[in-house]
């Protein structure tokens, strides 16, 4: 059997989630069935040391998206692809293109990772978005609530969607808590006799870490805690400022991007996300697999599915500091006993994401694209 050639296109495998989904993928797709070539616009990646060296790995020449049409173009017909796969809207409206531009057998299959939408010429975007989609070959949302934004901002039909939930890679998950090592300052946060709460994600208005910050500050009235951000961004500054406002700058630790954040989650006693937004939210379905209890916001749209309302973690309101800190204080409070049935389920949960499922369900959507 001839093996199917995808190329993942993606602006870089960098520390952001759609890098790493796309890596979960990559790694984990049949061997037998299909053979993968990565592409990626000339910048460096965190999560390139990680992918597996029968991947083909090409980096264009440029760093600006628009003009990497042609070279897109010329690989997919050069390397004979089957299947273009892309995520999040500008790099899915250029895969699009230069697959139209290559004049091939390739067909093309775009993801939507995230719930956007917001003022007039953002919703207008997003029209325009929904538009070139409609000349993909098929659309994979990531969660039952993107979908509906597609439906209703993008204005695809549902018949167009299919739904595929993001994979996380257990195995790889273990192997990294097991061999890995956490930084010996951070460590040292880790050893005292107060609870750890541990958070990550990019420093910026999406993520919401002020509301978090107001929260811990409520918290650590009661409980004495440590809160650990992993994460950089622009907004670090300001949330250092706001952590020496609130009384509250030693017990906060910014720790910027770690690529084993594994390790910080597993031994810490809460993982806490703060989204205002969110498509599925990866690093839930992470942490639940580390073995940490979550507190998640119930922002639009993945927490809720990967906690399943509340059944597998905590949900508040979106930046509500006083919610956020009760149901904090609730995890924190509990008996060891208790905290224990809440890990077992978290585990149980991830389990429903593991990327030896999900990927076959992705292989399913490529090959029957690839027969449409």
């Amino acid at each position: 059997m001839q093996k199917v050639k995808i190329l993942f296109f993606i602006y870089q495998m960098g520390g952001g989630g759609a890098a790493r989904t796309l890596l979960n993928i990559i790694n984990n797709l049949d061997r037998t069935k299909f053979s993968p070539t990565l592409v990626t616009l000339n910048f460096n990646g965190s999560y390139e040391s990680e992918l597996k060296d029968d991947v083909q790995f090409i980096k264009l020449s440029t760093t600006r998206l628009s003009r990497s049409i042609f070279e897109l173009s010329r690989i997919i017909k050069k390397e004979e692809i089957d299947i273009v796969f892309s995520t999040i809207p500008r790099v899915n409206t250029i895969a699009i293109l230069a697959t139209k531009l290559a004049n091939s057998k390739a067909k093309c299959v775009i993801r939507e990772a995230d719930n956007l939408g917001g003022d007039w010429k953002t919703n207008l975007q997003l029209l325009g978005f929904g538009f070139a989609y409609k000349f993909s070959n098929q659309i994979v949302s990531l969660s039952e609530g993107v979908k509906e934004n597609l439906v209703n901002r993008y204005k695809v039909k549902p018949s167009d969607i299919k739904v595929v939930y993001n994979p996380i890679d257990v195995e790889i998950i273990n192997k990294r808590i097991d061999q890995g090592k956490m930084d010996p300052h951070v460590q040292d946060l880790y050893n005292r006799d107060e609870k750890v709460i541990v958070t990550a994600g990019r420093l910026v208005e999406q993520k919401d870490q002020k509301t978090l910050l107001q929260a811990f500050a409520k918290v650590n009235e009661q409980i004495k805690s440590r809160l650990v951000i992993l994460g950089e961004g622009p907004l670090k500054e300001q949330l250092t400022n706001q952590a020496s406002e609130l009384g509250i700058a030693d017990k906060v630790h910014f720790i910027g991007f770690q690529s084993n954040p594994y390790i910080y989650f597993k031994h810490a006693d809460l993982f806490v996300l703060s989204s205002k937004h969110e498509g599925f939210s990866h690093v839930i379905a992470e942490a639940l697999a580390t073995g940490v209890p979550v507190v998640s916001t119930n922002c639009k749209s993945g927490p809720s599915e990967v906690l399943y309302n509340g059944l597998y973690g905590q949900l508040c309101e979106v930046g509500d500091a006083d919610e956020m800190a009760e149901k904090m204080l609730l995890i924190l409070s509990k008996p060891k006993e208790e905290v224990e049935e809440i890990i077992n389920k978290g585990y149980e949960r991830a389990s429903h994401f593991d990327a030896k499922k999900i990927v076959k369900q992705y292989e399913e959507v490529f090959l029957q694209a690839l027969n449409s």
